[in-house]
């Protein structure tokens, strides 16, 4: 394995707080040196997130306050998985219908983010949603969202002015962005 001598281990781990949606551990673990050590971090049962871009190259977003940073975000539709077997895809095309009222003719993986590998395990599956047509939304009952459309063009310019800070958005939009560069050149 590459770069096995940097690897930690688990020596033992404490659950110091066991919520509906985040877990947080204390292990005492054994660092590559043999010296011993601890790391504080949190288990999140992982999540989905959607770019919906129109033919028109608008992206629909969701505004909605985030109450852990006191404000409101401009984000890709997105939510938590329902169970730890969830199908991922499924998942991220429920989120989309819920959010946005959308569904879509194709369906592409764009990878999977970690937003912060050194305290937080979420792994959240992102996807890009072409060929929409709108219905209904079904936000869930604690959810309080605004839909607005951005041009994809004018989301990388506030990306790049730092108006865009949540992660996940910030990486759909750059990879987008750079996939739709790639179809024009007849590289993707």
């Amino acid at each position: 394995m590459e770069f096995e001598n940097m690897k930690e281990t688990c020596a033992s781990s404490r659950n110091v707080f066991d919520g509906k949606v985040l877990h947080v551990f204390v292990d005492d673990i054994n660092l590559p040196d043999g010296a011993r050590g601890f790391r504080e971090y949190i288990k999140h049962g992982g999540a989905v997130a959607v770019l919906p871009l129109t033919d028109d190259g608008e992206v629909i977003c969701v505004r909605q306050y985030r109450y852990a940073i006191g404000r409101v975000t401009t984000e890709i539709p997105a939510g938590k998985l329902d169970a730890p077997t969830e199908d991922h895809r499924e998942a991220a095309l429920r989120e989309l219908r819920e959010e946005t009222g959308a569904r879509c003719e194709r369906f592409t993986f764009l990878g999977t983010y970690i937003g912060s590998p050194a305290i937080l395990d979420e792994k959240i599956d992102i996807y890009l949603a072409e060929g929409l047509c709108f219905g209904e939304t079904d936000f869930d009952e604690d959810e309080f969202i605004e839909i607005e459309r951005i041009p994809l063009a004018t989301l990388v310019e506030d990306a790049m002015a730092g108006r865009i800070m949540d992660g996940k958005t910030l990486y759909a939009i750059f990879k987008v962005n750079e996939l739709l560069r790639r179809r024009r050149e007849g590289r993707a």
